[in-house]
C-alpha cells in the first residue's frame, strides 16, 4: 500500500468518526498533552484503533487523538508523538502531519520539551528556526506530488506571522516569551557536554529529539508553523545529570502558563 493510499485510508476512517475539517492540528509533548483535556465536545480515539497509525510508548504520553473545540477553533490534538528513536521510521513518525493535512488543517502548533543551551529551565521559547542534525529526512524517496514539490523551500518554516502574534498574545497575558532556534538530535541518549558546546557555536539555543522532522512534511505541504519549547532541563554540561523524570517535573511548573498562552494564540490565528 503506497504512503498516499495508507494517508486516505486513515483520513477516511478519521471522518467516519465524526473528525472534519479541522482547522489546526496541535502537536503536544512530554507532559504538555493536558492541553487537549479541555477541548470542547471532545471525539476522543485511541491511538491503537486508527489505521495505519504508530504507537507512542514514552511517560508523559497519552497516546490519544483529541479533535473537538478549543478557543473557538476547529481542532486536532495528538497526546503523544511518535519518535525516531523509538524504532520508528520517520514516515511512521510524520504520518499525523500528512493526515492532518489531508484533514484540512491550515496550520500546525508544534511543542515539545526541550534542553535548554541559550536559556534555562521554565522557560517558554517560539522556535524561529531549526537545525536538523538527525542525520535523515522525512522527504527522502519517492515525492508526495498531492502536497509538496521535491525541492520544498525552508526559508520560513516556522510561520513569522505566527510568531508576531505569539509574542503580542504572550505580552498581553504577561508572560514572557523567548524566541529561539531548535536543534533537532535522535536520541534517545542526552547529549555530551562535547556535543552541547558545539551545538551552542552553531548557534542554537534548545536541544530535542523530535519536532524538526514534523515541521518539515509541515513546510513540505504548504501548512503555517508555530513552534513552541519547553525549557525543561539545561542541556549535558550546565548541570549534574539529565533525566526524563525532570522534563516531566517541570512541565508541570509551566504547564498553565502553556496551557493559557497556546489558547489565547489560537483564538488570534
Amino acid at each position: 500500500m503506497s504512503l498516499v493510499t495508507k494517508i486516505n485510508e486513515t483520513r477516511d476512517y478519521l471522518n467516519l468518526k465524526g473528525i472534519k475539517e479541522p482547522e489546526f492540528g496541535l502537536i503536544l509533548g512530554s507532559g504538555l498533552g493536558e492541553l487537549a483535556d479541555e477541548i470542547e465536545n471532545p471525539i476522543v480515539i485511541d491511538y491503537n484503533d486508527i489505521p495505519n497509525w504508530g504507537k507512542s510508548t514514552v511517560v508523559g504520553h497519552a497516546g490519544k487523538l483529541v479533535y473537538g473545540d478549543l478557543s473557538g477553533r476547529k481542532v486536532l490534538a495528538l497526546q503523544g508523538r511518535f519518535h525516531f528513536y523509538e524504532g520508528n521510521p520517520l514516515e511512521v513518525v510524520t504520518f499525523p502531519v500528512r493526515v492532518m493535512k489531508a484533514l484540512g488543517c491550515q496550520g500546525v502548533i508544534v511543542t515539545n520539551a526541550a534542553g535548554g543551551i541559550g536559556y534555562g529551565p521554565g522557560t517558554l521559547m517560539t522556535i524561529t528556526d531549526h537545525i536538523n542534525m538527525t542525520g535523515n529526512n522525512p522527504l527522502i524517496g519517492e515525492n508526495l506530488e498531492e502536497f509538496g514539490p521535491r525541492f520544498p523551500d525552508m526559508s520560513d518554516a516556522y510561520t513569522a506571522e505566527y510568531r508576531q502574534i505569539a509574542n503580542r498574545v504572550a505580552q498581553e497575558l504577561g508572560i514572557k516569551l523567548e524566541g529561539g532556534v531548535y536543534i533537532g538530535v535522535t536520541g534517545p541518549t542526552y547529549e555530551t557536554p562535547a556535543e552541547i558546546r558545539a551545538f551552542k557555536m552553531m548557534g542554537a539555543d534548545a536541544v530535542g529529539m523530535s519536532t524538526v522532522p514534523e515541521v518539515i512534511v509541515a513546510a513540505h505541504s504548504g501548512m503555517k508553523v508555530l513552534g513552541i519549547s519547553a525549557i525543561t532541563n539545561f542541556a549535558a554540561g550546565f548541570q549534574s545529570e539529565l533525566n526524563h523524570e525532570e522534563v516531566v517535573a517541570v512541565t508541570e511548573h509551566i504547564k498553565e502558563d502553556f496551557k493559557g498562552l497556546v489558547k489565547a494564540i489560537l483564538g488570534q490565528l
